[in-house]
């Protein structure tokens, strides 16, 4: 919900476009700053302390931008600052919440708990955007800004119920220590790093061209529009039937499935049927939703529970530095090349990078619990 009222707000109190793009910039950059400390932490300290915190920090701070935006005192360095602490909080999130669905459910459940997990998040991208747009029309941004602090304030509570988390490195050690151990340990593990760095190279060549030249290629904001939904559907379905598909080599055929995702920027590339634009984008929703549990899942059960939350903030670092310089060059290129050869350019990278992670052997034979 929150980015749409975002948004929404800044450009009705604004009227600049270049104010959200400074917002937007002042959440992401911190987060990329402290997500590796972020991980240090949640390996150092009782994660569920971690998650508690940064959500009632993220109480604040978005309780804050509501009271600014219902007051009608929008202030860009105001909102800005609050978006930055919010990225902040945010990259002590993600490293956290991995690390702690390992010490919750046993490692013959991990698959299971990561398809409900995603399942859950893929309907919020479904729900939570449409939601937002009644919302906003109806009751305001910062109305709507405000049930977001809200939420954050009951995943708080909800989190708080959860068993006491262990210590999982010795308080003894400081924490750029621990980022630098993490890193050793992300090198070390051949098939961490192969996969990482597969992902961020599919990130880099697929999201900008889809989130940029995508509603322009479409040529319809209602088609472009049904064609999210459907790579949403695509996700949410996938992601409910993982929890009873069994897979032993379950890194690999997330890899293989990974390579999906290049379907729909060759469909956009060469400008095909709608029809075929919107099974590619299902098919590609699928192919996304078998490869996020597989390496969810094969983190959890094969990386030292002591390194997770580490080799995970290392993983994150890499996936969104990816994306804003995706987003960055994909504009200029299509100047230069046109979209559709970009488009379709960027498949084959997407495809080639997911692929190429299948040469190394330890990625092929990993075998899940």
């Amino acid at each position: 919900m929150a980015p749409v009222a975002l948004a929404f707000a800044v450009l009705d109190a604004a009227g600049d476009p270049a104010d959200l793009g400074i917002v937007l910039a002042a959440r992401m950059i911190p987060m990329l700053c402290f997500v590796l400390i972020g991980g240090a932490v949640a390996d150092r300290w009782p994660r569920r302390t971690v998650l508690v915190a940064a959500n009632l920090g993220g109480g604040l701070t978005q309780g804050a931008v509501a009271v600014v935006l219902i007051t009608g005192h929008y202030d860009l360095l105001l909102i800005g600052a609050l978006s930055a602490a919010n990225g902040v909080l945010d990259a002590f999130t993600s490293p956290a919440l991995r690390g702690l669905v390992p010490e919750l459910v046993p490692a013959d459940q991990l698959r299971k708990a990561n398809a409900l997990l995603s399942s859950v998040r893929n309907a919020t991208k479904v729900i939570g955007p449409a939601l937002a747009g009644v919302l906003v029309a109806t009751a305001g941004s910062g109305t709507t800004i405000a049930v977001d602090a809200v939420s954050y304030v009951l995943a708080a509570a909800l989190l708080a119920r959860l068993p006491a988390s262990p210590t999982t490195a010795p308080r003894r050690s400081d924490v750029l220590a621990g980022v630098w151990r993490g890193w050793g340990e992300f090198r070390r593990v051949r098939w961490v790093w192969v996969v990482t760095v597969s992902s961020a190279v599919m990130n880099l060549a697929q999201v900008g061209v889809w989130q940029v030249l995508g509603p322009s290629l479409t040529g319809q904001s209602e088609l472009w529009g049904v064609v999210l939904s459907v790579r949403g559907v695509g996700l949410l379905v996938m992601s409910a039937l993982m929890y009873r598909v069994v897979v032993r080599r379950l890194l690999a055929t997330g890899q293989l499935l990974s390579g999906l995702g290049a379907l729909p920027l060759f469909a956009l590339g060469f400008g095909v049927q709608p029809g075929w634009l919107l099974i590619a984008a299902f098919v590609a929703g699928v192919g996304f939703s078998v490869s996020g549990v597989a390496w969810e899942t094969s983190l959890q059960e094969h990386v030292d529970r002591g390194m997770l939350s580490r080799i995970s903030s290392i993983d994150d670092l890499l996936s969104f530095v990816a994306i804003p310089v995706g987003m960055v060059a994909v504009g200029p290129l299509a100047e230069l090349f046109g979209a559709g050869r970009v488009a379709v350019v960027s498949g084959v990278c997407h495809l080639c990078a997911a692929w190429s992670s299948l040469g190394f052997k330890e990625v092929r034979v990993l075998k899940s619990v």
